[in-house]
């Protein structure tokens, strides 16, 4: 049991440089909401609900953090920060790392059945700061949503998507993503598209002003002949 609290402590140092040691990180809000989660979910499944929303509500009361005692959660799984909030259906898998004001949202069921309504989310899965994930999609292993983007389709394996509503950056995973992206948001390679296109916009904008100064001159020259012409006639 300590070794594998110590695993868990170590692997949320391993992703935020901040702590200066593991006693500190025991004090995260994240840390504390998954601890008492798993108190929750444990109540929850012994269909001990009322119990399980007790758990629940003090867990947010103390951590801005709410997750639904249903919700299915992996190891290594770290909030950093708060105000997140997860939904009963929810399923996520291991090493998922989620920024603060995210959501994991359902749908509302037409039938009134609520079944599966709350994302899938797939291991070393990163989701950065208030990023809405919506419905029953499923989230593919090693995907970065992007921050404040909304997705509410799937998202294929190593994708990155950002955007509202969010689009893939087209860029592989397995090419650019070696290492820990903080808040899902990389700022090297996948912005390369962004670039060109404002590359673009200002070179078309640099050969506007070059014709606008060259009609600017033609009428300065023009101007004096008329000058002229007008002043022979009188």
């Amino acid at each position: 049991m300590f070794e594998k609290l110590t695993s868990y402590l170590d692997s949320v140092r391993a992703r935020d440089p901040a702590p200066h040691s593991r006693w500190e990180i025991l004090l995260y809000p994240g840390v504390l909401a998954l601890g008492l989660h798993r108190v929750a979910h444990w109540l929850y499944e012994a269909k001990l609900y009322f119990l399980a929303r007790f758990v629940n509500h003090f867990s947010r009361f103390l951590t801005a953090i709410d997750i639904h005692p249903g919700a299915e959660i992996g190891e290594n799984f770290f909030i950093d920060h708060g105000f997140t909030v997860i939904g009963e259906t929810a399923v996520i898998g291991n090493n998922v790392t989620i920024y603060q004001c995210v959501t994991l949202g359902g749908t509302n069921p037409t039938n009134g059945v609520g079944g599966k309504r709350h994302p899938t989310i797939g291991d070393n899965v990163i989701i950065g700061s208030g990023a809405q994930v919506i419905g029953p999609i499923m989230v593919g292993d090693r995907a970065r949503i992007g921050a404040n983007a909304v997705v509410t389709d799937d998202v294929p394996e190593g994708a990155t998507m950002i955007g509202l509503k969010a689009r893939s950056t087209l860029v592989p995973a397995e090419e650019w993503m070696k290492e820990f992206i903080p808040y899902g948001t990389p700022c090297d390679d996948p912005c390369a598209p962004s670039r060109d296109c404002v590359e673009k916009l200002e070179t078309e904008l640099a050969a506007l002003r070059a014709e606008i100064a060259g009609l600017k001159s033609a009428i300065g020259a023009s101007a004096p002949v008329a000058r002229n012409r007008t002043a022979k006639r009188g």
